[in-house]
C-alpha cells in the first residue's frame, strides 16, 4: 500500500467514525482560541478537525504531511444566505405533519457542526478528498423521519451533489426516488425539461408530497408520480416512458448505495437512448 492509499484510508475511516458519532465537538470557543494563530476561520476549523480526528499535526511528521495534503482542500465554511437562495429553499414551505410512521419536520445543524457538503473528489495523484462543511450559525433544513429515524432531507450536500445532474436534465426526465421532491422541483423549473416522471415505493411519502409540496410547484402538471418499486418499474415499464434522461436516487449514502447502483445500471440497456445519472456517483466510484 502506497502512502496516498494509506492516507486515504486513515482519513476516511477516522472522519466516518467522527461523523457517525457526535459531530459537534468543535465549538465557537474552540475557534476563538485558535483563530489568532491562523489565517482565517477555515484554517482554524481545519486544525481543530484534525485534532478531533486524532492527528497530532504539530509533533508527528506523518500527521503533518497528511494534514497539508488534504485539509486545506476539504474544509469549507458555508454561507447560509447562499444556500437559502436556492429556489427550493426560497419557494417551498414545508409541512409540519405526520402520516403513520412518517413525519415531516425541520432539523438543524448547530454552529460549527461538521457535515459532508459534497461528493468525494478523486485527484489525479490518487488522493480522495472528502468535502466537509460547517456553518457559523444555526441552520435549519427540511427532513423526513420514519419511526423517529432520519430518513431523508434536503441539506447543502443534497443541493451540491445534485447540481450537476439537474443542470444537464432535459426532455422527458425519469427519476427514481422522490424524497422531498428537490430533484423533481429543480428539474421541472427547467424549460429544457418537458415533463418529469418520479417513481417511489412509499405511498405515505407520495401522499404528503402530493398534498403539501407539489401544489407549490409553478407547474404541477409537469410532474407525474408513480407508486412502484424502482427495480420492478425499471424492468417492466421504464422502456415505455421513452425517457431522455434518467436520474437514480435510491440510497442513503455510499454504504448502502453500491449494490443498488450496480443493480440499476443493469437496466440501462432497456432504454438505450437515454442518459443515465446516479446520485453521488463520484463518491460511489471511489469505493468500487
Amino acid at each position: 500500500m502506497d502512502q496516498t492509499e494509506l492516507h486515504n484510508q486513515i482519513l476516511l475511516r477516522q472522519l466516518s467514525d467522527y461523523l457517525n458519532g457526535d459531530a459537534t465537538a468543535i465549538t465557537a470557543d474552540d475557534i476563538a482560541a485558535v483563530l489568532p494563530y491562523c489565517d482565517g476561520i477555515e484554517e482554524a476549523y481545519a486544525l481543530l478537525l484534525a485534532a478531533v480526528l486524532g492527528l497530532d499535526v504539530a509533533n508527528e511528521p506523518e500527521h503533518h504531511l497528511l494534514y497539508q495534503r488534504y485539509f486545506p482542500l476539504m474544509v469549507h465554511m458555508l454561507d447560509p444566505a447562499r444556500v437559502k437562495a436556492d429556489p427550493y429553499y426560497r419557494d417551498i414551505r414545508f409541512p409540519d405533519c405526520r402520516e403513520g410512521s412518517v413525519e415531516f419536520c425541520m432539523q438543524h445543524y448547530l454552529p460549527y457542526e461538521t457535515f459532508v457538503c459534497d461528493d468525494l473528489e478523486q485527484l489525479p495523484d490518487g488522493r480522495i478528498i472528502p468535502h466537509i462543511g460547517f456553518f457559523t450559525c444555526d441552520f435549519a433544513y427540511p427532513a423526513v423521519l420514519e419511526d423517529g429515524r432520519l430518513w431523508m432531507m434536503v441539506t447543502p450536500s443534497e443541493i451540491a451533489t445534485m447540481s450537476r445532474d439537474i443542470q444537464d436534465a432535459h426532455g422527458t426526465v425519469l427519476a427514481y426516488g422522490l424524497g422531498l421532491g428537490y430533484f423533481a422541483y429543480m428539474a421541472a423549473l427547467k424549460p429544457q425539461v418537458d415533463r418529469a416522471i418520479v417513481v417511489d415505493c412509499s405511498p405515505q411519502i407520495i401522499d404528503i408530497f402530493q398534498r403539501h409540496i407539489l401544489p407549490q410547484f409553478p407547474d404541477p402538471s409537469k410532474v407525474e408520480i408513480v407508486c412502484e418499486d424502482a427495480y420492478i418499474f425499471a424492468e417492466h415499464d421504464m422502456a415505455a416512458t421513452d425517457a431522455d434522461y434518467v436520474y437514480v436516487d435510491l440510497w442513503h449514502d455510499a454504504g448502502d448505495g453500491l449494490e443498488m447502483y450496480a443493480q440499476m445500471k443493469d437496466y440501462e440497456h432497456l432504454l438505450p437512448n437515454a442518459e443515465f445519472r446516479y446520485w453521488i456517483e463520484p463518491t460511489l466510484k471511489c469505493y468500487l
